[in-house]
């Protein structure tokens, strides 16, 4: 069947049309793929690396020092510092990551609630780069799957791929054979 010269145009203008909306949707798509959490976060200066999961901070507002805080990072159970080599390893990373004796070095929190022991619960980035999933990923500290968060499902990637690898706490020739809730349970009875 043949079309005439209108219905040609008609049909070319429908496929344009078409591909519009078509890179439209796309595009709204990719744009909602964004990780809306770092505008709704605040910035911290690090004072000090407590241990692989736990740290203190500056907090600031308005680029003015407001209140020295205790935050741990949400996601993850760092080995205790007693449990050798992996605590002070676990610590040691942590402080490679956010880099604490660098004067301009500033941390984005994202501050939940507070744990028992007065601490923040808070998801932590440096240079975009969520740390938690960083520790986890390369076999410092386990995913911690007790408290499900908005981030669970990508350490316990973090996690099975650092256990593949063999990296860290999972090296076949020295792995850690207690998980750190174990090994604080077996100080405190002793």
């Amino acid at each position: 069947m043949l079309l005439s010269h209108k219905e040609e145009i008609s049909v070319d203008l429908m496929n344009f049309l078409a591909k519009i909306c078509l890179i439209c949707c796309c595009c709204f798509w990719l744009c909602s793929c964004q990780n809306s959490d770092l505008p709704s976060t605040i910035k911290a200066k690090v004072k000090r690396v407590v241990s692989g999961q736990t740290i203190e901070v500056w907090l600031t507002q308005a680029d003015h020092f407001k209140s020295k805080e205790t935050v741990r990072i949400i996601g993850i159970n760092a080995p205790d510092l007693q449990q050798s080599p992996w605590g002070k390893a676990a610590q040691q990373r942590l402080k490679q990551l956010i880099s604490p004796n660098v004067s301009a070095s500033s941390i984005q929190l994202k501050l939940e609630k507070k744990d028992p022991f007065n601490r923040y619960l808070a998801h932590i980035w440096h240079d975009k780069t969520l740390i938690s999933e960083q520790l986890v990923k390369e076999g410092y500290v386990l995913a911690d799957t007790n408290y499900p968060n908005q981030y669970s499902q990508r350490l316990w990637y973090a996690q099975e791929y650092a256990r593949l690898m063999g990296y860290g706490i999972w090296n076949p020739q020295q792995p850690m054979r207690e998980s750190p809730e174990q090994f604080r349970s077996q100080q405190t009875k002793s």
